[in-house]
């Protein structure tokens, strides 16, 4: 039964909501560039090494090894490369629409200009749609940090460039330390220029940080927000408020946010009625795939397949597509479980029945 319901979410159609642009290049992609920029990063230049590498002691050092991760992306090729290559690795998992967090400013900052910065990603997006079907659109993120330089920089450059794919506006990086409400004026230029809301909170930090995104910066959805989970007050009104969580349950045992998988929050999420979608965040430095992730919410959750296609269903509904393209994935995601159905017997697959 494992092995089909495997197969079964490997095919699936499925959209990506929260999964980061540096933070998902593949080990032999941050190998090539460490190589390429010797002798100017602490970023192995082996593969095999990089597991270490990815190992986090807590929230703090992932935050760390992320950006010295970043510092290997100093030019525009780079930039359309690595995005391209991503847009093909998600296309490989069935993955039909993307919404990829792009960090604009720790690019400029290293001396790509916005301009050129704008245009590889999105001669990328057009290139992995022309080649492999898949749609991607981007969220641009406040690197969350004591100046308030890049929240400027990052506005600027989400209301003078607005590339095609720009759909949302974000934060992110450390929450300790840096208050939601701090960027309340940054989030309501964008959101006033018709960018929707979704920064991180209530990853590293406890449930006050999402009340604070709610509250200061008009999160449609949040970014983890697992810290929900300690106050049935904020689960209450996540749920009332029709605010969904990107929750990510590997990262979150990876960066030390949870002491475990076993003990993560998610089934208490969702038996409090919070919407929740699944997601990969930085998949190659957690070891893991959008596919894995649907595996851990399944044995958390103690899904059958319908109760997976019913999570990729709440993904598809709580993402920023058009209302057709969204019809059109549901339609798909449909087809699909009864495709698998007729495939599979009634007595040995999780596929044939309601949720366990």
């Amino acid at each position: 039964m494992a092995t089909d319901l495997t197969d079964f979410i490997a095919g699936l159609p499925k959209v990506e909501l929260h999964v980061h642009h540096v933070g998902s290049a593949t080990p032999q992609t941050v190998a090539r560039l460490a190589e390429r920029h010797a002798g100017t990063t602490a970023v192995p230049a082996d593969s095999a090494l990089l597991a270490e590498y990815f190992t986090f002691t807590d929230f703090a050092h992932f935050v760390e090894v992320y950006l010295s991760v970043v510092d290997l992306i100093r030019d525009a090729e780079d930039l359309a490369t690595l995005t391209y290559d991503i847009g093909a690795g998600l296309a490989a998992q069935s993955v039909r629409y993307a919404e990829l967090t792009l960090t604009p400013y720790s690019s400029i900052v290293r001396g790509i200009p916005a301009e050129a910065y704008c245009e590889a990603v999105e001669d990328a997006r057009l290139r992995a749609a022309r080649d492999h079907g898949i749609q991607l659109r981007w969220c641009f993120d406040i690197p969350g940090e004591p100046t308030m330089t890049g929240a400027d920089v990052t506005l600027e450059v989400a209301l003078k460039q607005r590339p095609d794919g720009l759909v949302s506006f974000g934060l992110g990086g450390p929450e300790s330390g840096i208050p939601r409400a701090r960027y309340a004026g940054h989030f309501a230029a964008a959101r006033a220029a018709g960018l929707r809301s979704v920064p991180h909170a209530g990853e590293s930090t406890g449930p006050q940080t999402v009340w604070d995104a709610v509250r200061h910066l008009g999160a449609e959805r949040i970014g983890h927000g697992i810290a929900a989970a300690r106050d049935p007050e904020l689960m209450a009104y996540l749920r009332e408020h029709d605010i969904a969580l990107e929750v990510c349950p590997t990262s979150n045992a990876c960066t030390r946010s949870v002491p475990s998988l076993a003990e993560h929050p998610l089934p208490q999420l969702v038996a409090a009625g919070v919407p929740v979608t699944v997601n990969s965040d930085d998949p190659p430095m957690f070891s893991t795939t959008l596919n894995r992730e649907y595996q851990v919410a399944a044995d958390l959750l103690d899904l059958d397949g319908r109760g997976v296609a019913e999570l990729a269903r709440q993904a598809v509904r709580y993402s920023f597509l058009a209302a057709a393209d969204k019809a059109a994935v549901l339609a798909e995601i449909d087809d699909y479980l009864q495709a698998f159905s007729c495939r599979s017997t009634a007595t040995t697959s999780p596929i044939a029945g309601d949720h366990r």
